[in-house]
């Protein structure tokens, strides 16, 4: 077993005081904070130079938290989900206990139930949703490796996860889909 206890402990203070983490998911390195931190989450548009209108991913340790941050979630979609041989984002209306800034106008929100390891364990520590979007500046190419990510970006964030920082797998970022009524409707597949 990797030991990642010092990272974590780490981030944990970071996310706590409302910093931002540069850290490994289930996908590509992801730009991170407390989901229900509006301050934390406008540190984010601005170090990406994102427009805040512009929605990020918010991950989940288990589907039952899920149940926490969403108004009457369909269960079928995790149904779904067990299909998808892909990181799967799923956009949910009735979003509940999100920072305002992070929802989109109409109320919704998009969420993964992450199964990396250290994704996992810091989120279940942490016991509140963390933020993820892509770690580049908005327009720029998303980066597959760590040594990918741009120092604009590295310099900008409290704290840097060790882990992971020498796996040059490649990743791709994942799917997004709307459930609606039993239906998927893909947006990004």
């Amino acid at each position: 077993m990797v030991n990642f206890e010092k990272d974590i402990e780490e981030c944990m203070r970071t996310l706590q005081g409302g910093g931002l983490i540069l850290y490994p998911t289930d996908t590509v390195w992801g730009i991170g904070c407390d989901a229900t931190n509006a301050e934390a989450v406008e540190k984010i548009y601005n170090l990406k130079q994102r427009p805040d209108n512009k929605a990020m991913i918010v991950l989940l340790a288990d589907e039952r938290d899920l149940l926490k941050y969403v108004a009457a979630p369909d269960l079928q979609v995790f149904d779904y989900l067990e299909t998808t041989n892909k990181p799967t984002t799923v956009i949910y209306d009735g979003a509940i206990g999100f920072a305002e800034n992070l929802t989109s106008k109409d109320g919704s929100i998009a969420i993964r139930i992450c199964n990396e390891v250290f994704c996992r364990h810091l989120i279940k520590r942490f016991r509140k949703p963390i933020v993820s979007t892509s770690a580049n500046i908005a327009g720029q190419p998303t980066p597959k490796i760590y040594s990918e990510i741009t120092e604009e970006i590295k310099i900008g964030v409290n704290y840097i996860v060790r882990y992971r920082q020498d796996d040059d797998t490649v990743a791709v970022p994942s799917s997004v889909i709307k459930w609606e009524n039993g239906s998927v409707v893909v947006i990004r597949p």
